[in-house]
């Protein structure tokens, strides 16, 4: 399975992730992707390739072009405006105010487009985001040039981030831009199964009200855990997508025992609707010891979880997402990537 990795990852590493209180060193970091690189070549996962530069084309069509702007022009802005330290929203939208006006202040404009003030915004963000995105389109193009699979290992990751906010460590919705892209290259319907611990929020408020693209993920209960206001079991999509959203919400404490009968359901809804090709937002945070998850899986488990995606025998891209347990990272996603090539 060819690999696909930009170190140009290293260039967004906020110093101070705002947590419990008080700042500490995010668990977002670029810490992880090295623990990852090396169990992939202890498991000989040699061919590790760098992504061609980005294409905006699929991005620009997809996702808001006020929020690619300020994206790319945040950091400017905020040194501009004197601010002294990294961009973290500290004013945002409320229930009775207005969220159809911009700001023109930055620190207005900011908290317009975060949805998670644990996100912060560094020099290096925007470049980091598009090289993260950029090894996410050269998985696909790969994938839909013949190879039955490939893993981008994304950084940062992309699943929070909707057409028009960040937060959740995420700027562009990788997983959102490769199943695009599938689309645009002749595939009728795609499918986006997120493994991840958080609900991929961003996913599916993207193709909430679209038939073309499934979406199923499988998470944390949102009244117990981060992003809390998105997640539910009864979001099943709307308009024309009403029927292709699919949500499976578990409570703390789940063994791999309840969540992998979950997943079997949602492998079931996918191949049932005929899915062509499938998008795995790859994140281990199901892990028993990640710092900020609360599901109890094993690293075997992961490897049996790769086993069953590999069972539908459907081309498939991985686009890397959490997992904050680092010492453990690259052995629980280098497990999924060796069982899905067992199946």
């Amino acid at each position: 399975m060819r690999v696909f990795y930009s170190e140009d990852h290293r260039l967004h590493f906020p110093q101070a992730e705002l947590s419990g209180g008080q700042f500490v060193t995010p668990f977002e970091r670029p810490s992880r992707l090295e623990y990852i690189l090396n169990r992939l070549r202890k498991r000989q996962f040699l061919d590790v390739v760098a992504p061609e530069a980005v294409d905006m084309a699929p991005i620009t069509a997809l996702l808001d072009p006020g929020y690619l702007t300020f994206l790319e022009t945040a950091w400017d802005e905020w040194k501009a405006a004197g601010m002294g330290g990294e961009i973290i929203a500290a004013n945002v939208p409320a229930r009775g105010m207005h969220m159809d006006r911009i700001p023109e202040n930055i620190d207005g404009k900011v908290g317009y487009y975060c949805h998670a003030s644990e996100t912060a915004i560094t020099q290096g963000t925007w470049k980091a985001a598009l090289s993260s995105v950029a090894s996410a389109q050269a998985a696909q193009r790969h994938v839909a040039a013949g190879a039955n699979a490939a893993f981008a290992l994304c950084r940062p990751p992309g699943h929070h981030a909707t057409a028009d906010q960040y937060g959740g460590f995420c700027f562009i919705n990788n997983a959102a831009v490769t199943a695009q892209m599938f689309r645009d290259s002749g595939a009728e319907r795609v499918a986006v199964l997120d493994i991840d611990f958080h609900h991929g929020n961003g996913t599916q408020d993207i193709f909430y009200e679209r038939a073309d693209v499934l979406f199923a993920s499988l998470h944390g209960a949102p009244q117990q855990t981060y992003p809390y206001f998105i997640g539910y079991a009864d979001e099943k999509g709307r308009g024309e997508g009403e029927g292709y959203n699919f949500n499976y919400p578990m409570l703390s404490g789940t063994g791999y025992s309840q969540w992998s009968a979950a997943l079997d359901d949602a492998i079931a809804k996918i191949s049932a609707w005929g899915a062509e090709v499938l998008v795995v937002s790859l994140g281990v945070d199901a892990y028993k010891d990640d710092p900020i998850s609360f599901f109890q899986l094993e690293s075997d488990d992961f490897t049996d979880a790769g086993r069953r995606i590999g069972r539908m025998k459907l081309p498939t891209v991985f686009c890397m997402e959490g997992g904050y347990a680092v010492e453990m990272v690259g052995v629980n996603t280098v497990n999924v990537l060796e069982g899905f090539a067992d199946a």
